[in-house]
Order: C-alpha cells, then structure tokens, then sequence
C-alpha cells in the first residue's frame, strides 16, 4: 500500500466543483507534485490533505491510517505554508518550537529538537532573532524548520518558492532538495510553475479543472504528453493539426495542412483516440541554413525563412515561418547566426513527434 493514498476526492465551493475525482498516490520518501494553473484545484486537494477543508466525498489515508475526518491537530502534518506564516511577535526559536508546545513535549526536548532543526537549516545563530530580521531566503529555511521539528509522517509544501524573487528562487530550491534529501519522508508540494514542479518532484501530476490530466516521471510528461493541454504547459511546443496519418514502415507519416508532411515513430505515434496534433519540441530541431541540405538520417525536413531570433547567451531562440505556420527553434548560439528573413532548414528525428489529442484528452 502506498504511504499517502488519495482516492475519489471531490471538494465543491457552492456550485463550483474545486476538485473533482482526484486519485493519487505518493510513496514513502517520494516527492510528487500538484502542478497547474490557478484555479485547478491544486491547492484544495492539499488543503483537504491538512485538514483545512472537508472533502464533500473521497477518502484519505496515511500509512493505512484514514485521516478523512480528523482535525488537522491531529494529522502529524508539516506545512510549509506560501507566505511561510510565521509569528512576527515571536523569535525564530520560539516560531520552530510552537509545533511542540502544543503537543506539550517537555522543555529539555524542545530545546534539542529545535536545536537540531536550526542546525539542519544552517540558523542556530538567528535563533534569537526576530522573522522581520531575517532574509526571505532565511525566513522560508525557518519554515522547512518549523514543519520538519514535529517529525511530520507527511510534508505539505504550498508553493514554497513564490515569495522569492528569480534569482533566490534558484538558489532556495537547490537548499529546499538537499534538505528534503536527508529526510525519507512523502512530500507533496504544490506549484504553477513547471521548473519548480520537475525539479524538485520523483513524480507531476498535471492538474486542469478540478482533475489530474496526467501524472508520470518529469521526463515522461514532457516527452510524452498524452493532451493539448499538458504538452504546453511543460514547455515550450509546436504543434502541427493533423489532417491524416498514415501507417509507413516502421512509422507513420503525418499530413499537415499548409505545411506537408512529417513523421513520427511507431511508438510515439501509439495514442487511444484520434490524433489532433503532433507535437515537436524547439529544442528537438535542427537549424541550418537553406543551402546547407539536411542532414544525413533526418526524417522531417522543413523548409522556411526566420521570422525573428533572439539571442539568449547560451541559446538563441527563433521563430520559423513555415507555410501558414510559426515554427519555434531553440538552438545553441555558438553554432549559427540567424538573422530575420534568412533562407532555413529545419530538421528532426521522427521520434521527437508526438501524436496528442486535443485540450480535452
């Protein structure tokens, strides 16, 4: 049995249904995350997990124990709230140790705990310190302290890192990861943005509307989409509406209206239902000039002029017009110049299409 198991949950606000048959699951020492945008039911299903609301139906269980209808007090939940949540009267020692207080564990254990806890976070020193004395970067370390100081059988992280402007995000996420590496504890954390959510997650579950699109490794939903809708809101994406497939080889040879025909490999071409879409990646393409011909074992050639290209540093990323469509391409910036209007060629392997369904998938 999986340590946290989440079945059926149905959550509505009114006549908004919130969350809407969500079933997941998450292993002991696994980290998954809710990911998708506002509004998609990510932060009530965790919500319903603390106890802070009442599923109207579903069941929760942690280690085989149903926690459906207990009180959040006595879930044994660490939270690692958006805003962090701590109480700007009180000092950074005082904030990790109020957990243990309420469960009224005795001084001499409370000092060691959360002398410990500080020492994990690299804080003991602004242990006297006030929160508003304190970095945002030091003040979300506080927090990780202060849900982990209980020995929490589950962690709830709610977009711990939206505080944070671009730069710390980076640098908090690698802190967040090493110390959620020295715990062999289940994670759910939840987030709206899909850097966070792959690195930081074993495993995603892509949420739309009250319900998981798709949940899978990282690299799975990103190379493998099975929607629209997943496929685009992990990255960047070209998608080419498919007007025929046809059975080729060891392959399939994709029609595309106003711009010809691709393919795909066989298993990536293996979808339930009809194909809408084929979906290639920007980084997946080669860019070269006109003249320069395609290169030896390429299956999708793809004739156009640019558009537009930016230099990004290591990456320069174009725009393509291809027919009556835009292309995007992501290429390394120390192997070509691209200059607006110039004569291209863009290529790829047919096992970076993919064959996806519409939103609805």
């Amino acid at each position: 049995m999986s340590y946290l198991q989440v079945d059926g949950l149905v959550h509505r606000y009114g006549d908004f249904t919130a969350v809407d048959d969500v079933s997941f699951s998450v292993e002991a020492g696994e980290r998954l995350c809710l990911l998708g945008p506002s509004g998609c039911g990510k932060t009530t299903t965790l919500q319903a997990i603390a106890g802070f609301v009442t599923p109207h139906a579903g069941r929760i269980s942690v280690a085989g124990e149903v926690i459906t209808g207990l009180p959040p007090e006595r879930r044994n939940i660490g939270i690692m709230f958006q805003n962090y949540a701590l109480f700007p009267h009180l000092s950074i020692f005082e904030n990790v140790a109020f957990g243990l207080r309420m469960r009224r564990c005795p001084r001499e254990e409370i000092d060691r705990r959360v002398g410990e806890a500080l020492d994990v976070v690299r804080l003991s020193h602004k242990a006297r310190s006030l929160p508003s004395q304190l970095s945002g970067g030091e003040q979300q370390r506080i927090a990780f302290a202060r849900a982990v100081v209980i020995r929490p059988r589950l962690l709830l992280l709610d977009e711990p890192f939206s505080n944070l402007d671009a730069r710390l995000r980076l640098t908090m996420r690698t802190e967040l990861l090493e110390l959620l590496e020295g715990l062999d504890i289940a994670t759910l954390m939840v987030t709206h943005d899909q850097d966070e959510a792959m690195a930081v997650g074993h495993r995603i579950a892509v949420m739309r509307a009250g319900r998981i699109c798709q949940i899978g490794a990282p690299r799975e939903l990103y190379r493998r989409p099975n929607s629209r809708f997943v496929g685009e809101f992990l990255g960047q994406s070209n998608l080419f509406p498919v007007a025929a497939v046809r059975e080729a080889g060891d392959g399939v040879v994709i029609e595309v209206a106003g711009v010809g025909e691709i393919r795909a490999a066989a298993p990536t071409a293996a979808r339930p239902g009809p194909a809408r879409f084929a979906l290639v990646r920007p980084e997946a393409i080669r860019i070269a000039p006109l003249s320069d011909g395609s290169p030896a074992g390429a299956h999708n050639r793809l004739d156009g002029t640019v558009d537009h290209a930016i230099f990004l540093g290591p990456q320069i990323e174009a725009r393509v017009r291809v027919g009556g469509m835009l292309v995007q391409v992501s290429a390394e910036a120390d192997t070509l110049e691209l200059a607006a209007g110039q004569a291209v060629t863009l290529t790829w392997p047919a096992d970076a299409t993919v064959l996806i369904g519409g939103d609805d998938a």
